[in-house]
């Protein structure tokens, strides 16, 4: 069995892996020159499918619970399991029991259990849900990671190529908005990556705002990804001015600090999404596509790559796995 797998964003690596460690020959083709620069290389690396319910259907908690492990079998030690916090400035108190309403899977914490969580926001927030089940990763260390280990799994990985002269028995098209079809749509999310040596913070934390909402996910090195706006849009340039002051002002709300942080980069992805913003595993005979992930890459795409090596390899795919509608 040979398969080749059209895009190395984080759909089509995962489903390499999938199929991979199931002992099918895989190629991977990629038009870019290397990994860094697609959607997935902007990507904050949230495993949250609690807080990401709020404003998805419930089939993204469905999905997405097993993420955190389907990475750690992966790649052992790129996984945080150290939870999600949740916080509000206290004339935003409303959009705290609103996000709660919406969501499971958490405890409310006082402003004690938040400066025991995270010292560095001692005496700000007076309330906050902690989502203790929850995990991160850094997507640019994982994509990475995940390129070197499917390497030495005897994966081909073909940058700088759309297609191989290799005749496959299966072709997936991986390759998000790139796929030009109509109905799919472009979401831009823009980010920040802040370096700043005065605050340390050990979990993704979300600041809940009426107009913009923002999380700040620690990575090493004293940094910080802020994000991501959601505009409806598929330009792929430069973060947006107006974006970058409203990004740093709500990192400013979260914590002082952020405001003498070093502004490192600047990005912007464009992420693939359907009208349900649900993912979808399509097959036409020997040719599937995987897409619609939108802002849930890592957190979905270990789903949908075992529900793809179950098509492709002839197994029943699990029913957790379903998404019935879209097959």
């Amino acid at each position: 069995m040979k398969v080749l797998i059209r895009g190395a964003g984080v759909a089509g690596l995962t489903l390499a892996h999938e199929l991979a460690t199931r002992g099918t020959d895989v190629i991977v083709a990629e038009k870019r020159m290397e990994i860094a620069g697609n959607a997935s290389w902007q990507a904050g690396g949230m495993l949250a499918p609690w807080c990401e319910r709020e404003s998805a259907e419930e089939a993204v908690l469905t999905l997405g619970r097993g993420a955190a492990d389907w990475w750690d079998a992966a790649l052992p030690g790129h996984v945080s399991r150290r939870g999600t916090l949740v916080v509000a400035p206290a004339r935003d108190a409303g959009e705290l029991d609103r996000f709660g309403r919406r969501t499971s899977g958490f405890r409310p914490v006082d402003a004690n259990e938040i400066a025991a969580l995270e010292p560095a926001l001692a005496g700000r927030f007076r309330r906050g849900l902690f989502f203790g089940e929850e995990a991160h990763l850094d997507p640019r260390k994982v994509l990475l990671a995940l390129r070197d280990k499917l390497i030495g799994m005897g994966v081909r990985l073909e940058f700088g190529r759309s297609a191989v002269a290799t005749v496959p028995n299966y072709e997936i098209d991986c390759t998000g908005i790139a796929d030009r079809r109509p109905e799919l749509r472009g979401v831009r999310g823009e980010m920040l990556i802040l370096r700043s040596g005065d605050i340390s913070l050990a979990r993704p934390v979300r600041l809940l705002h009426p107009r913009i909402p923002i999380y700040v996910v620690p990575r090493p090195e004293n940094l910080f990804m802020v994000g991501a706006t959601m505009i409806e849009s598929d330009a792929a340039g430069p973060i947006t001015a107006r974006s970058t002051m409203e990004l740093l002002g709500a990192a400013y709300a979260l914590h002082p600090a952020f405001g003498e942080a070093e502004l490192v980069e600047t990005a912007a992805g464009v992420r693939p999404a359907f009208a349900d913003n649900l993912p979808r595993v399509e097959r036409d005979g020997k040719r599937l596509r995987i897409n619609g992930l939108y802002r849930h890459g890592f957190l979905l795409s270990p789903a949908m790559a075992r529900l793809a090596a179950d098509m492709i390899l002839g197994n029943r795919a699990p029913k957790e796995f379903s998404l019935e509608a879209h097959h």
